[in-house]
């Protein structure tokens, strides 16, 4: 199994190189406009790349659950429906509704579906009939909740690390393990063409590696929650950042009456940068804040019951919402700083 890895990160290193170069000569580039901050044409094929890692992972490492790979392979459709969106630029109901296409295949055909979302102190909330709407409604949520942190460069990578290493900390399945480690290791090494290492040639993830990131981590988290192998509570603690970030900008535009499906300049990365001016310091308290408020919910989870971790991943959100709101009448702006756009 150590040399099929092995061989994983060097076709992983080898397809996302040569998709670059590919993506350059068929200008398959992101051009810089007014609401982009990053300073030349670079490609936005990394989460084709990505894709294509992950459907060859399923030959070459041979996960045995059926499940997991029927994810993998449905998620390489969601990202050509991205890769659609960054070159034609598709209207947000189009967009939806393709989403809703590979979506729909899964929980229908496949049955990965959320049955129920917990016990809390001897009640357990099932969701019966409306499990299927249920279901396509939190993906596509979670999908595009992920999509908000495709800003700067890095952001999203590493605040899905985040999330992988927190739900490899959760399971001891070793399939489960294996499978973190497969989705882990081709963003490991996109971001090295992301912030151009070893002047490797920039890449972006493009609407392509958001929407199969947000996608494949929807999917995981209701495959191990119909598997009772991690609480519900503590898989919605594992995407907080995503979550409370979604919710609370929305909120927010809507309570501005600005248009919650418009591009802006509002969410977190950018606020962060704007008091910090640093890249580093931007992902670093992002994929941080994700981190602890996960150890809270975990804590108050373990150490007291899941009913109180439900209550207190509620009331922390409202105190994230009151936070976030507090910048949202201020405007934020892009200073000269330049290729921080993911």
């Amino acid at each position: 199994m150590n040399s099929a890895i092995i061989l994983y990160v060097i076709i992983s290193f080898l397809l996302l190189f040569s998709l670059a170069i590919i993506s350059y000569k068929l200008n398959l580039v992101d051009y810089p406009i007014k609401r982009k901050i990053h300073s030349k044409a670079t490609a936005y094929t990394g989460g084709i790349g990505i894709s294509l890692t992950l459907v060859l992972s399923i030959y070459l490492l041979q996960i045995s659950e059926n499940d997991l790979n029927n994810i993998i392979s449905i998620a390489f459709l969601v990202s050509i429906i991205g890769f659609i969106d960054d070159k034609s630029i598709l209207n947000v109901g189009g967009k939806l509704s393709l989403q809703i296409i590979p979506i729909f295949y899964l929980i229908i055909f496949e049955s990965i579906i959320l049955n129920h979302l917990g016990d809390y102190n001897y009640i357990k909330i099932e969701l019966g009939t409306f499990k299927v709407p249920f279901t396509l409604m939190s993906v596509l949520f979670l999908i595009n909740s992920f999509n908000y942190f495709d800003g700067m460069d890095g952001t999203l990578s590493f605040a899905t690390i985040s999330v992988l290493a927190i739900l490899y900390f959760l399971t001891s399945d070793e399939i489960l393990h294996l499978f973190l480690i497969i989705i882990f290791i081709p963003i490991s090494i996109f971001l090295c063409f992301n912030f151009s290492l070893f002047k490797l040639p920039k890449m972006f993830l493009g609407d392509s590696g958001s929407l199969l990131i947000g996608f494949i981590i929807s999917f995981i988290l209701i495959y191990l929650a119909n598997k009772n192998l991690v609480h519900p509570i503590l898989l919605a603690w594992s995407v907080v950042i995503f979550v409370y970030e979604f919710l609370s900008i929305n909120i927010i535009r809507l309570k501005n009456k600005r248009d919650p499906f418009k591009a802006g300049k509002d969410h977190l990365h950018h606020v962060i940068f704007e008091k910090t001016n640093s890249l580093f310091l931007t992902n670093f308290f992002i994929t941080s804040i994700n981190i602890i408020l996960f150890i809270i919910g975990y804590l108050s989870f373990t150490l007291i019951n899941s009913l109180t971790s439900l209550i207190v991943f509620i009331i922390i959100f409202f105190v994230f919402l009151i936070l976030r709101n507090q910048y949202s009448g201020k405007k934020v702006t892009i200073r000269s700083f330049k290729k921080h756009k993911n």
